[in-house]
């Protein structure tokens, strides 16, 4: 059960950092209600468990990719331009109206979308799995079953996390007037437009 809390502690340390993910999932929540929020982090957890599966198996083809001098750059643009495309579309783009029903929008495909690709192209993501892989797993011997435990720890703790977050923007959202909503949506595309930017100008500069 070590492991189990260890990977807890983890999941922890990156559900208290604040990024492009928490702001996706606000924004859904806040707006579109829990259902929409939870679609949203229904593609994050899908591409961390990917990200798992792909660094688990794969361990030293990742190391090799990653010991290119180009990868960081490269990560870092695509996912930079990612950031800045969502950024800007939330900009122009209106909320949708308080009225919808949540049903209406739990089968949207883009948001599931949205939250796969901005966790997806994240650099931070890239490299966080990596650490998780090299710091945990392969230093500490682990064997199958004891990665299995540690991840269950470790990717539970990320989706239960999520989900209050989610929650308290579904609270926070029956307070809000659609003014209210048209300017956190500015303020959204804001920032993920400036993580963008942010991310692009640190590996270029």
């Amino acid at each position: 059960m070590e492991l189990f809390f260890q990977g807890i502690l983890w999941g922890l340390a990156l559900a208290i950092l604040a990024g492009p993910i928490l702001v996706a999932l606000l924004q859904a929540g806040v707006e579109q209600g829990l259902r929409a929020g939870l679609v949203v982090a229904a593609g994050v957890w899908l591409s961390d468990f990917l990200y798992i599966v792909s660094v688990y198996f794969g361990i030293s083809y990742v190391m090799a990719a990653t010991s290119w001098s180009g990868f960081e750059l490269t990560l870092g643009i695509a996912g930079g331009i990612i950031l800045m495309i969502f950024g800007l579309g939330t900009v122009l783009s209106s909320p949708p109206d308080l009225s919808i029903a949540s049903s209406e929008i739990r089968s949207n495909p883009k948001l599931f979308l949205k939250g796969f690709l901005i966790n997806t192209a994240n650099p931070f993501t890239v490299f966080f799995w990596i650490s998780v892989m090299s710091v945990v797993i392969v230093k500490e011997g682990l064997n199958h079953q004891q990665a299995l435990l540690f991840f269950i720890g470790l990717l539970g703790t990320i989706m239960l996390t999520d989900s209050l977050k989610i929650l308290l923007a579904e609270v926070i959202r029956h307070k809000l007037t659609y003014g209210h909503l048209l300017w956190l949506r500015r303020i959204a595309g804001v920032i993920l437009f400036g993580f963008g930017v942010a991310l692009i100008f640190r590996v270029l500069f």
